[in-house]
């Protein structure tokens, strides 16, 4: 079994991923936003997880392969489609290589709140660019870099506002939150600036055609009333050249 960190939580991050709103009223409709009429493509969820992502995709009647590091997480992706069977495939691969996908074999990619975790960001994109048919798209989602940094926090303003502030964006590094109760105080992530995550995809062979910073509404704003002013999220869809 691989050492990822994500093996140590697969079934409270499991139950963590379907019950927060953050992810069913902004990552997964903003996803949906970016993405072209899937039916009957081909695609590649990067880091999938338990298959949050992976199972909406094949709903929407795409050919889906979900691809992530930690064995036990695909256990309960997998737990997932035998009780609702939808036709996706589930592999343990890195994103550094995917090694066991085959060229240009993928309409299109999905990455979901998993950009952060890749060590090697530029082997991974690489590696998407591989897999994916020319004029392949690529749509992801991640923690929003300029407002996300390891020491943001959210401040009451004069004027009774809620604002961010924002410290050692330029120091980009491995860090871990201090909340126990989200995914980021019980596995580490990466934080880069924007500029990186731009250009190492560009560097890649990706074209960046629209980007999507959306405003939390509903139960989430209620969660984090900060999220109505600033967002906590940015999605990018690409396309290969």
């Amino acid at each position: 079994m691989s050492t990822a960190p994500y093996n140590d939580i697969a079934d409270w991050y499991d139950e963590y991923t379907r019950e927060r709103p953050i992810y069913h009223e902004v990552v997964m409709p903003g996803i949906f936003k970016l993405m072209p009429d899937i039916r009957g493509q081909a695609v590649c969820d990067l880091a999938c997880g338990t298959g949050l992502l992976s199972r909406e995709l094949a709903k929407r009647e795409a050919q889906v392969t979900g691809v992530d590091l930690a064995e036990k997480m695909l256990e309960v992706a997998r737990r997932h489609e035998e009780a609702e069977p939808l036709g996706i495939r589930y592999l343990q691969d890195n994103a550094h290589t995917l090694a066991r996908l085959p060229d240009a074999g993928f309409d299109g990619a999905t990455c979901s709140m998993g950009l952060m975790n890749i060590t090697d960001l530029r082997a991974a994109f690489r590696a998407l660019r591989r897999v994916l048919k020319a004029g392949g798209w690529f749509v992801s989602s991640i923690t929003h870099p300029c407002f996300e940094t390891p020491g943001a926090r959210w401040v009451d303003t004069a004027n009774g506002t809620i604002g961010r502030e924002v410290t050692g964006y330029f120091r980009e590094r491995l860090w871990q939150s201090v909340n126990p109760e989200g995914v980021r105080g019980r596995v580490a992530e990466h934080h880069r600036m924007l500029s990186t995550y731009v250009n190492t995809l560009i560097d890649a062979g990706f074209v960046l055609e629209r980007l999507s910073e959306p405003q939390a509404t509903d139960r989430r704003a209620e969660q984090v009333p900060g999220t109505r002013e600033i967002p906590t999220i940015l999605l990018m869809r690409a396309r290969t050249i």
